[in-house]
């Protein structure tokens, strides 16, 4: 099975830019992702659209909207569905989970060093072009906690060589910005002694 881009939403995305030059990035780039996300489930399929093979793992059904927020724009998403036993979600899109979730781990950090969350927004309104509002900044928050709980509890293992030294920071505590020392451990552990 071969599935190209479809050369109508190419010549669709070149049009948005040779018109609209920088500022039809955004609307170039959503034409190329939907494009992009359609072969890519009839990759997942098997089977393009409408065609009838015995390979075929599952069905189209459909487009479910989605507003993702990138460095160009906003851009309105049709993310391509599939019934049947085929698990799919596109790959273009799990990426960009990763800078978001970057995103929001300074926002979070912002917050916690003690900006204020209108200050968190207007920072991220001219970095990002991003509106972002007080709930998303305590959301980021709770998940930036989640990240360092799991970061605290990991094993390390044996440390047969360890230092501590501290330092301090300001941070947040019971509504209020506190001086804290923070520990700073520096290990050697045993796999790296026996080089």
């Amino acid at each position: 099975m071969t599935h190209d881009i479809d050369s109508t939403a190419l010549t669709e995305a070149m049009e948005q830019v040779i018109e609209h030059g920088l500022d039809g990035l955004s609307e170039a780039m959503t034409i190329l992702l939907n494009e992009a996300m359609k072969i890519e489930r009839s990759r997942a399929l098997r089977a393009s659209p409408w065609e009838r093979t015995g390979q075929r793992l599952g069905y189209a059904n459909g487009y479910k909207d989605k507003a993702l927020d990138t460095r160009l724009d906003r851009l309105q998403l049709s993310i391509p569905q599939v019934r049947g036993d085929v698990p799919f979600y596109p790959s273009a899109l799990e990426r960009g989970l990763r800078s978001e979730r970057a995103l929001l781990l300074a926002m979070a950090e912002m917050y916690i060093k003690g900006v204020s969350t209108r200050k968190v927004q207007a920072v991220l309104q001219k970095l990002c072009g991003l509106e972002i509002t007080a709930p998303q900044v305590s959301r980021a928050c709770e998940q930036l906690d989640q990240e360092i709980e799991l970061w605290r509890n990991r094993p390390l293992g044996c440390m047969p060589f360890l230092q501590l030294d501290a330092t301090y920071e300001k941070v947040r505590w019971d509504g209020t910005v506190v001086c804290c020392a923070v520990l700073i451990p520096t290990g050697v552990d045993l796999a790296s002694s026996n080089r």
